[in-house]
């Protein structure tokens, strides 16, 4: 658990010729001066005299090094009598053994005695210019309302709470709401549809869900407080569901819901802060693997909050008085760690975005930049490529002289993406942190390249699982949706390289024999059954039909045939000896051929 003093060390798709630039990323700051200036506490440390004694020392004497850290940046309520305890070689890992301490009061209220009315949260509405700022005073005022609203309505600690919300400061608040008085939240993201959402509620066993009427994105209203009704049909766990505004419109309410706002009004803008040990759970946050059932991963209090405090302030390099603008959504680990709890616990204003990057115009995250004069922006290489097909004129136009680092998340950055991101959006002189962390246990199932000056260069993953725009899912879940059609036998799913996405799904399908629909309607059919199941971004790009898939003398799909198809390289298909009919592969080639010539077809009559 290494402090890594130039970042992550992952610079994905590094350029050789722009490494150089990037030699001093997270301590360009320090000059030489005393190093307590740039971690003050290093005075602790006599051995230590610049940034790079500072991180020898972090991973030669990790015990000391994070006893120090924890002990200054936290504020505990029963000191630790451990620094750590396991390893990750076993899969334990225990840290500040004995401590407590509550993540609310860490976030807001040690702030809110030192500055009340700074700028906690700034919410980018979906509407450019109709921002909102909510100061850290007023932030701790609406979490100890939810909080004792929560309770009320028979919360504790160690129950289970499901958050559906979109990003908006209720949502922050009841996030916060749950870890103050010891509940455990679960925040799925707000595009799932209800089976996906009644998966994850019915797994963390959540009594209650906060949600809102509708929501708000690009411009289109979706039916949020809809889903849910559906969702908890299907749950008979859930007690309570709790219905904040965010429009206008009023939705119809069953005997189990409740108006957040009125609720939260009934209720003191003081709370009382439940003692939590250092591992006890904070949060579950369901991810996607090769299983067909999302997996929900623990993260516990006290070591996350370091972890996210001091990688936020030094990857980042933020200082005080910075506007930091991460603008993934908070149903993701990204959203949960560098818009909520790192800059929070730091005591920084942070950017909630609602919106999306083409909305209304393709300079949307700039003029963001621009008006609200962000210093950091952290965003994800889908929404980069996305952008950079557009003119540059859409970015130069924007003021974007107030950004000091940028930042990229959630999949492997491309040359080209990395190259624009640098050059047009940070004028050549911004450095990029690329970030990226595990789930589960110690093995990330990500390939890599190393550089001869020790950068990564991330190529994919080494497992079944296919990273749409961020959002990593199982092939063996989509399959599991797909295989639910009346039609269809048996599939297996591919990613493949997307130049927009990162990757998208290819799916191969083996029909029934009593099967009879037309191949356009079934293709529809089940696009439209795995964007019911899991969500729109999910559905296949492609689906192909084919009389049997390629399979071992044992019956095992030989997957890397498949994608070897999928990206066009029939002819590494590699050894074939253990197939057990030679010639399904030349009819899935021929099949695989015929599906890209209709596409480039349609295609050419689209811009016709």
């Amino acid at each position: 658990m290494a402090l890594a003093m130039q970042g992550f060390r992952c610079l994905r798709a590094l350029p050789q010729r722009l490494r150089g630039r990037m030699s001093a990323l997270g301590t360009r700051d320090w000059s030489g001066g005393p190093i307590t200036a740039y971690m003050p506490e290093a005075a602790s440390f006599p051995e230590v005299v610049d940034p790079q004694s500072l991180y020898k020392m972090s991973v030669e004497q990790t015990g000391p090094f994070w006893e120090a850290l924890a002990r200054s940046r936290l504020m505990w309520q029963t000191p630790f009598q451990a620094v750590q305890e396991g390893d990750l070689s076993s899969g334990q890992a225990k840290w500040f053994l004995g401590g407590q301490l509550n993540v609310s009061v860490n976030c807001l209220d040690r702030h809110v005695h030192a500055s009340p009315d700074k700028v906690a949260l700034i919410w980018e509405k979906d509407e450019p210019g109709h921002e909102e700022h909510i100061s850290y005073r007023k932030l701790l005022e609406m979490t100890c309302r939810l909080a004792n609203t929560l309770k009320r309505h028979g919360i504790r600690k160690g129950d289970r709470v499901t958050i559906y919300m979109p990003s908006c400061p209720l949502a922050v608040a009841a996030m916060l709401a749950c870890a103050r008085i010891g509940a455990i939240h679960n925040v799925v993201f707000a595009g799932f549809s209800a089976e996906a959402l009644a998966d994850r509620i019915r797994d963390a066993e959540s009594q209650l869900v906060i949600t809102v009427n509708q929501g708000l994105r690009g411009g289109k209203i979706t039916e949020l407080k809809k889903t849910v009704d559906d969702a908890v049909k299907l749950c008979p766990s859930v007690k309570r569901v709790l219905v904040a505004m965010r429009t206008d419109l009023k939705v119809p309410m069953s005997e189990l819901d409740v108006p957040l706002e009125e609720e939260m009004m009934k209720e003191d803008t003081t709370c009382a802060p439940v003692a939590m040990g250092s591992e006890d759970v904070l949060f579950l946050l369901y991810t996607s693997g090769s299983t067909g059932k999302p997996k929900g991963l623990v993260h516990t209090h006290a070591g996350y909050l370091l972890h996210t405090a001091l990688t936020h302030k030094y990857v980042f390099d933020y200082h005080d008085g910075d506007v930091f603008g991460c603008v993934a959504d908070i149903g993701w680990i990204t959203g949960h760690s560098y818009v909520v709890y790192g800059p929070l616990c730091n005591g920084a204003t942070t950017i909630l975005f609602e919106s999306t990057p083409v909305y209304p115009n393709p300079g949307r995250y700039w003029e963001t930049v621009e008006r609200l004069r962000i210093n950091q922006f952290y965003g994800a290489p889908t929404a980069i490529r996305l952008l950079l097909k557009y003119k540059d004129d859409w970015v130069t136009r924007h003021d974007r002289s107030s950004i000091k680092t940028l930042g990229s998340v959630g999949e492997p950055i491309n040359t080209e993406a990395w190259e624009w991101y640098f050059r047009v959006v940070g004028d050549g002189r911004c450095p990029i942190v690329d970030t990226w962390w595990q789930t589960g246990y110690f093995f990330t199932g990500d390939g890599a390249y190393r550089s001869d000056e020790g950068y990564y260069q991330i190529t994919g993953r080494l497992d079944d699982v296919i990273n749409v725009s961020g959002h990593r899912l199982g092939t063996a879940e989509i399959e599991d949706v797909v295989n639910q059609h009346s039609s269809v036998a048996e599939s297996a799913a591919i990613g493949y390289p997307h130049e927009v996405k990162g990757e998208a799904s290819y799916v191969f399908i083996v029909l029934k024999k009593s099967s009879s629909l037309p191949r356009e309607q079934l293709v529809q059919e089940l696009k439209a059954l795995v964007s019911q199941k899991i969500a729109k971004y999910a559905a296949p790009d492609f689906i192909q039909v084919t009389r049997r898939l390629p399979k071992t003398r044992s019956g095992k799909i030989m997957r890397r045939v498949l994608r070897k198809i999928v990206e066009n390289k029939a002819n590494e298909l590699g050894d074939l000896t253990t197939l057990d009919d030679h010639e399904a592969v030349e009819e899935i080639v021929e099949g695989h051929e015929q599906l890209m010539q209709e596409h480039a077809v349609r295609q050419g009559r689209n811009q016709g």
